[in-house]
């Protein structure tokens, strides 16, 4: 907590913390599964969709294949085997996750691989998943349980790829400012898993998935690059991503090879709504960024703000998004606010690597938030919240940061040089000298990131909660 706080101050953050937290309770992948899967002994019953009740899949499947993949595979795969009988089980499950979310599990073997970028034991983990899939027969069901992360915790490039290959690519995209859906269109055209992959595998058994979302909008051929799902993506697409971010000369060259000779027919594409991969597949969308920021919004409101929803698709560059967020905020403060004022947002900005710092996309609104206020004279007190709900902004060990009017002032005092962080995309450093930084540790879950800007009519205003 930074030294120059006062009440209002810490008022202020502890309600952004709070308001963040909610956002968090309200992606539980435990819950989400148990309020969506039922058992009466014999037969299971999924929720096709959370809101309406009467849209069911019952089936009486001999056995049970349980995997899961994501950084909720844990707590998934626990609330799951706790309501599957266990003679339906198909021996132990798996869950493949980020090593930060180990934990154990009943009747699972749990691996631990490396995200956001893949690793040897993500190859080896996808490997079994595969044999353990391909198992599987008719009048069997394969459930699979799905959440951020995956794409990177299941790589399993396409024969003529190496994985470091693949790494060397994801790295690529990364570094570019290409959005989710970009890397992810890239690697469904890479991979034998994804883009409908498992499906196809699962195949002649029945499939379904429960899908924990951390992509805008939910598209569900985007959310761990759509294993179980048709993906209308094709191969001219991939490569039109690394044209379009004019990186295709950086491509390693196997990777260059197998797109344009997919783009020419001559691999096989990924399979397309109607195709016999999908004939006994379904999913429940069981938690997203739209439901945590519902829950953002009634928690704010709850504590006595006066809550305004900013943006339900947050995106773009990061510290563009900062910028834009000071026009509302000048707005609300100019039109003399009664009351202490809240806007919340959901989404996933990107960040074009131009420096070496460390920092992630969280890190870098919030810098850009504090840099901005100052440059466009935001006045009186607010106190801005940008975090990732799994608990990991980019390669750091904060989710996100939280800055204050108090911020810079306090960056200058330890030495730092906030504009020159920023250029750097240092955001790690300058926020860790003003004790800014946002630690959550793993939550275990992920539904992208949230945004929380309270503003106070006055800095002696003292708000309580």
């Amino acid at each position: 907590m930074n030294s120059l706080a006062n009440p209002t101050t810490l008022s202020s953050r502890k309600d952004a913390l709070s308001i963040f937290q909610a956002g968090i309770v309200a992606a539980d992948p435990y819950q989400a599964v148990k309020s969506c899967l039922f058992t009466d002994g014999q037969q299971l019953e999924f929720l096709l969709d959370l809101n309406d009740k009467t849209k069911k899949r019952t089936g009486n499947w001999s056995k049970v294949h349980l995997i899961a993949f994501g950084k909720a595979a844990c707590a998934m795969t626990k609330a799951a085997q706790e309501i599957i009988p266990t003679h339906l089980l198909a021996g132990n499950g798996i869950a493949v996750t980020n090593y930060e979310n180990v934990t154990t599990v009943n009747k699972i073997e749990v691996i631990g691989a490396s995200h956001p970028l893949p690793d040897e034991a993500g190859l080896k983990a996808a490997k079994k998943c595969a044999k353990l899939i391909s198992q599987a027969k008719q009048n069997e069901l394969v459930l699979v349980l799905v959440s951020g992360g995956g794409s990177a915790l299941i790589p399993y490039p396409v024969d003529s790829i190496l994985l470091s290959e693949k790494i060397a690519t994801t790295n690529l995209l990364l570094a570019s400012g290409a959005t989710i859906n970009q890397i992810n269109c890239v690697r469904k055209h890479l991979s034998q898993l994804k883009g409908g992959g498992l499906a196809r595998l699962a195949a002649p058994a029945d499939l379904h998935a429960l899908i924990l979302s951390d992509v805008l909008g939910d598209d569900l051929s985007a959310i761990a690059s759509g294993p179980t799902v048709p993906d209308p993506s094709t191969f001219s697409d991939a490569i039109d991503v690394f044209i379009s971010k004019n990186i295709w000369n950086k491509v390693p060259a196997n990777v260059q090879h197998y797109l344009e000779q997919g783009k020419l027919g001559q691999a096989p594409e990924t399979p397309k709504l109607g195709d016999s991969a999908f004939k006994n597949t379904s999913y429940t969308l069981v938690g997203s960024n739209t439901i945590s920021l519902k829950a953002t919004f009634k928690a704010a409101q709850d504590l006595g703000y006066e809550t305004q929803l900013y943006d339900a698709h947050l995106c773009g560059e990061a510290r563009q998004a900062a910028e834009n967020w000071i026009g509302d905020a000048k707005n609300l403060i100019n039109n003399t606010i009664k009351k202490p004022a809240a806007l919340v947002a959901g989404g996933e900005t990107t960040v074009t690597l131009k420096g070496n710092g460390r920092g992630g996309r969280n890190q870098e609104m919030v810098l850009a938030f504090a840099i901005a206020a100052k440059q466009h004279g935001l006045t009186g007190h607010w106190t801005f919240l940008s975090g990732g709900t799994d608990g990991r902004d980019g390669p750091t060990d904060a989710a996100g940061g939280i800055a204050d009017q108090d911020t810079l002032k306090l960056m200058i005092d330890e030495g730092i040089d906030p504009l020159t962080m920023l250029d750097n995309n240092d955001s790690y450093t300058a926020l860790k000298s003003s004790q800014d930084l946002l630690v959550t540790g793993a939550t275990g879950t992920n539904v992208a990131d949230l945004q929380v800007l309270l503003i106070h009519p006055t800095l002696t205003q003292k708000h309580t909660s």
